[in-house]
């Protein structure tokens, strides 16, 4: 079938309808529900209670095998589990993080809640990961850490920044917020670099009821740092000890439950996300006016579409396009992300965009776009979304 866009086009005009941006990214079925309800009926007896935590014990496991990592630490959320990891190295005032500024602004934030500088790399033009000749130029003396985002659920180049630690030192901390799932040349991502720290929020390919988090790593004793922050600087044996200043960063019974459920479908979840995707890719290849994203085969996370308005090539403003989509063709979209140097708090600190000197980053922050692409995104949607698109373009070229 021949693309098509604009007023004079091939094919009846497709019913205008809407497209939301859906608040829960992966699938809930009745055995998540049957999961929480368990532990519920459970808690709910006379002798019931929700310790101890059994559940939590078996989710740590299966995530651990299922991302590829010798050890997992269940956490809340994404933002704790970045926190901690900035912790057990000991990151203080004075030290440096090196890190995307196309990101979620928790990323960063974890480097400022210890005090820490962030300094901001660019990113690379085609998949809007971490550029690792970028990271190089930004190392000091002072570098005690990178954090590269696997940006959309595409993994980073994994095998460069192995490079760059074995030969500078300075440990990798992955963020893979967006990646349970992914996979580096064929294999699960979540052993590599000194750890990797994955999200179960709500909008992600699989959530705990909300919120959740995990830190994977394949160094035992960095594992049991990062297990000691989050539960109170706990050492459990014949005596209970406190050894270092911890907190309480668990996740609930029912979470973990729910987290054993939902890790069983997240493969199926991104089969159909890597189906939709590349849909929309075949569909808008030929619509120069937007740049669809790359490396949507079967290692991608898939967890955001993330196409770019090509501002090269229209005079007209990503908000304008973004306006036009929702309130003419009924199509939700979302922003992953603006730059984190935008953002009150970080300019407050002195962050902005001259001073980070990322042009690809901070070109590509002004440019994307996630247009709502789901697990049950069907072959119809795919095509109303690219419809939609097209015709959003066409009215503001004029």
């Amino acid at each position: 079938m021949k693309l098509f866009y604009g007023r004079s086009q091939e094919g009846p005009a497709m019913n205008k309808r809407a497209i939301p941006f859906l608040p829960m990214g992966g699938i809930f079925d009745q055995d998540d529900v049957s999961a929480a309800n368990s532990v519920l009926q459970q808690a709910c007896a006379e002798t019931g209670n929700f310790f101890p935590l059994p559940e939590e014990i078996l989710f740590q496991e299966a995530l651990a095998k299922h991302e590829g990592a010798a050890k997992a630490v269940a956490v809340n959320s994404c933002g704790t589990a970045l926190d901690c990891c900035m912790m057990a190295l000991g990151i203080q005032p004075g030290d440096e993080v090196v890190t995307t500024p196309l990101t979620f602004v928790c990323t960063a934030g974890a480097v400022i809640g210890q005090g820490g500088t962030v300094v901001f790399a660019d990113v690379d033009p085609l998949t809007l990961n971490l550029d690792p000749a970028s990271v190089r130029q930004r190392i000091t003396p002072r570098t005690k850490a990178i954090i590269p985002v696997h940006f959309s659920g595409l993994a980073c180049d994994i095998e460069a920044f192995d490079r760059i630690t074995s030969e500078t030192g300075v440990p990798v901390i992955y963020d893979a917020a967006h990646a349970v799932g992914a996979k580096y040349r064929g294999k699960p991502i979540g052993g590599r670099g000194k750890a990797s720290c994955y999200s179960f929020q709500s909008n992600k390919n699989m959530t705990c009821l909300g919120e959740g988090g995990a830190v994977t790593s394949d160094d035992a004793a960095f594992a049991e740092s990062v297990r000691q922050k989050k539960t109170f600087g706990y050492v459990y044996g014949p005596q209970l000890r406190v050894v270092t200043i911890g907190f309480n960063y668990r996740m609930t019974k029912p979470q973990y439950a729910v987290g054993l459920t939902q890790l069983a479908k997240i493969s199926r979840v991104i089969a159909m996300r890597q189906r939709a995707m590349r849909r929309m890719n075949d569909l808008l290849r030929d619509v120069n006016e937007v740049i669809p994203p790359a490396g949507h085969g079967p290692d991608h996370g898939s967890h955001l579409y993330v196409i770019r308005l090509n501002t090269d090539r229209v005079s007209f403003t990503r908000e304008a396009f973004i306006k036009r989509l929702k309130e003419e063709y009924g199509v939700a979209t979302a922003l992953h992300y603006p730059a984190v140097w935008s953002w009150e708090a970080f300019a407050a600190l002195g962050y902005n965009e001259e001073k980070a000197g990322c042009p690809v980053a901070a070109k590509a922050c002004k440019q994307v776009v996630s247009l709502p692409i789901f697990p049950r995104t069907t072959d119809e949607d795919c095509d109303y979304i690219a419809w939609a698109v097209k015709q959003a373009l066409a009215d503001l070229k004029g």
